[in-house]
């Protein structure tokens, strides 16, 4: 992830660690207030750094042109969606990291409930309802930029420890002996979403096995929300 990324608005990478950049700007001078955001924090709290927010959401909430949202070290599992930009290149709203410490903003939840099928297969089902208005299990990657190869690929995944697991191309392929490069598989009917996936070796109940959610992490309620600087994730 590029520690600053320079562009006209918004990008947005899909992945466990969902992620984006907004317009950015080096040494314009920011006056006012400055809304602090820890994991330790909640969302009741007034945001100064001695009682921190606890969601990035919530501080996005209170900023107004010219504030500061510094987010402390952590793990935030959320979809930031600033409902306003800042006034100019003066005034921007800019959303930070701390200096030397390392925030992540994921579009991914852990997953602990898995049972084991057979071999290196484990399986998971969860409600439709989990994934909100949003399942990356039904969503397909498409466009012209894109070669299918003859089957679906969707825009969901699953990982283990960090490692991102191959979508498989049938359910088949996921309950053979995992290989070097461990499968997964999902189907999604009216209720429930199921996911098939290998974990050679080790129990996914006792790792951290992530599965995507949401569709992006920092995307701003509107279009034409403007002078906001994204730094330091």
């Amino acid at each position: 992830m590029a520690r600053l990324l320079q562009t006209a608005l918004l990008v947005v990478v899909s992945g466990a660690c969902l992620f984006m950049a907004a317009t950015a700007q080096t040494g314009t001078s920011q006056t006012g207030r400055e809304y602090h955001v820890s994991v330790h924090g909640d969302d009741a709290n007034e945001g100064s750094q001695e009682k921190p927010l606890r969601t990035i959401s919530a501080a996005a909430q209170l900023a107004q042109p010219g504030d500061i949202i510094t987010v402390h070290s952590g793990v935030y599992r959320e979809s930031v969606q600033p409902p306003r930009g800042g006034d100019s290149e003066d005034k921007r709203i800019t959303y930070q990291s701390a200096a030397g410490e390392k925030a992540e903003i994921k579009g991914s939840e852990i997953i602990r409930n898995w049972e084991k099928v057979q071999g290196d297969t484990w399986k998971t089902v969860l409600p439709n309802s989990f994934f909100g208005g949003f399942n990356p299990y039904s969503d397909l990657i498409h466009g012209d930029w894109f070669n299918p190869k003859d089957r679906q690929h969707h825009t969901g995944a699953v990982y283990l420890n960090g490692f991102w697991l191959a979508e498989a191309a049938a359910l088949e392929d996921v309950l053979q002996p995992a290989s070097e490069t461990p499968l997964w598989y999902g189907t999604v009917d009216d209720q429930n979403t199921t996911l098939w996936a290998q974990f050679k070796g080790v129990n996914p109940n006792d790792q951290e096995v992530e599965i995507n959610v949401r569709k992006t992490v920092f995307y701003p309620a509107r279009p034409n929300i403007n002078y906001i600087t994204v730094r330091g994730f």
